[in-house]
């Protein structure tokens, strides 16, 4: 959707979740030597600036990457490893200790891989679009395309070296990009049965994620883990309360990362006492 600007919501608590899952999963893929592809069907800007007009209208930062800066609750040596890792990498781009950029899936990704991998990036949006070319500043490993992610993934699957991870991130604001998703997502389980996606998903109605997961478990698709985070109880009057990952043959690390993770989560971001997390293997490896 051209209207959608993920700038409005950079580093907020969703981020949180989606991008330490990221980290976690590239650094573990990235360990072996062969080369990796890495796909992302939505990429946005690439970075955001946390003192621009889009942040600073709804600062949905301010409960989410803020929270976990230094001088504040969580920090000095308390974090989990996997938050630890990525609020380390955040800090990386903010070179003068003040928070004032927040780095999208695609800036941690290009930090992350290696020589001999490669990163295809999709977003639709001409402003982003633009914003992320610039982001990439030309680098030979990154190919950025103005295109819908969705048309492009199937042509990029199977990847040359048998080894892929694809992160999904659609701007869910309209009922049929969740089963468009499902559909795209089967399409290229189809293709490349062994990559690795990762797929964020917003709460705002519960219905349309009890229907994702059931389409999931009824795919076919094996070896389906589920992590989400809730601020609060679900309650559509109040937009996003919660969002998760879904990721398909996760790194084995995963599990245990979210286990320390989420709790973690719940008690520091948390809104209040209806807080909670989940954590579930929706469908078995075999």
């Amino acid at each position: 959707m051209l209207s959608y600007r993920h700038g409005f919501h950079a580093g907020n608590f969703a981020d949180v979740l989606k991008h330490t899952v990221l980290v976690h999963t590239l650094e573990y893929m990235t360990q072996k030597d062969k080369p990796l592809r890495i796909i992302d069907t939505h990429a946005g800007a690439g970075v955001y600036k946390l003192n621009g007009p889009q942040a600073q209208k709804n600062r949905e930062f301010d409960n989410g990457i803020s929270r976990l800066w230094p001088g504040e609750q969580g920090m000095d040596g308390q974090q989990p490893g996997a938050i630890a890792r990525f609020t380390e990498l955040v800090r990386k781009v903010n070179e003068g200790g003040a928070l004032q950029l927040y780095p999208g899936s695609p800036l941690l990704a290009q930090t992350l891989m290696r020589p001999i991998d490669r990163l295809f990036l999709h977003e639709l949006h001409p402003a982003d679009f633009q914003f992320l070319r610039d982001c990439m500043r030309n680098d030979k490993r990154v190919r950025v395309e103005n295109e819908d992610g969705f048309a492009a993934l199937q042509a990029l699957l199977p990847p040359p070296d048998r080894r892929a991870l694809v992160l999904i991130d659609p701007s869910y604001e309209v009922k049929s990009d969740y089963q468009h998703l499902i559909k795209q997502l089967v399409q290229a389980h189809k293709r490349f049965a062994t990559g690795t996606y990762a797929i964020w998903y917003p709460v705002v109605l519960r219905q349309r994620i009890d229907e994702m997961e059931l389409a999931l478990k009824k795919s076919g698709i094996k070896n389906i883990q589920l992590m989400e985070f809730g601020l609060q109880q679900d309650n559509p009057e109040y937009g996003m309360t919660a969002s998760g990952m879904i990721v398909i043959n996760p790194p084995w690390t995963l599990w245990a990362a979210m286990e320390e993770t989420l709790p973690w989560l719940v008690d520091t971001l948390g809104a209040d006492d209806t807080s909670f997390y989940r954590l579930e293997q929706l469908v078995p490896e075999k």
